[in-house]
């Protein structure tokens, strides 16, 4: 009887707590740390910093995952701006140059596309007008974006911190933009 309150217990926090799956979905987690500069009033204020997370989806897109968590992993988003980011429709980083012409020294990606719809807080890779030249450029769009659906890869998503995605200085480019302070696999913490 004792045996059984005993395993009843363990088994419960094994399921509250998310056991071993827990380990497999955060390797699919990155945490990014974003400035928000529209917060900012005296030119020598420190722009105040906000955490994203973002889910990515390797079951719709496993190349662009793949390619995704190499550049994270390299610190390759580390201090790299939010160079165009259009009010209503999306936030475009990835680039840099900061000029939305730039990329990594990793080779393209092939199209994913899927029937994934783009919604609020979905993550796509920006390309050229090629539809195989991905490389590290993404977007988020703050809104829904059907319009895009199967012209472009869908990623990942944010799942917590969008109003400081909505709150991103807007522009192309912004004049004073945003950044990645910092983008890490939740794995890896």
């Amino acid at each position: 009887m004792k045996v059984n309150k005993i395993f009843y217990i363990i088994l419960g926090l094994f399921i509250a707590t998310g056991g071993l799956m827990a380990d497999s979905n955060n390797e699919n987690i990155i945490t990014m740390v974003i400035t928000q500069n529209e917060k900012v009033t005296d030119p020598v204020e420190v722009s105040p910093v906000q955490t994203v997370i973002i889910e990515l989806f390797p079951d719709i897109a496993p190349n662009h995952v793949e390619q995704i968590k190499t550049l994270v992993n390299e610190g390759f988003y580390d201090g790299i701006v939010f160079h165009r980011v259009i009010e209503g429709f999306m936030a475009q980083t990835g680039d840099p140059t900061g000029t939305g012409t730039g990329g990594s020294d990793l080779p393209d990606i092939r199209a994913e596309f899927t029937q994934t719809s783009f919604e609020r807080g979905t993550l796509g890779m920006a390309r050229s007008g090629h539809p195989d030249s991905a490389n590290s450029q993404f977007f988020i769009c703050f809104q829904e974006a059907s319009f895009l659906n199967n012209q472009y890869t869908v990623f990942g998503r944010v799942i917590e911190g969008m109003e400081f995605i909505d709150a991103l200085v807007k522009g192309e480019p912004p004049e004073f933009p945003d950044k990645i302070i910092s983008m890490n696999l939740s794995s890896n913490k």
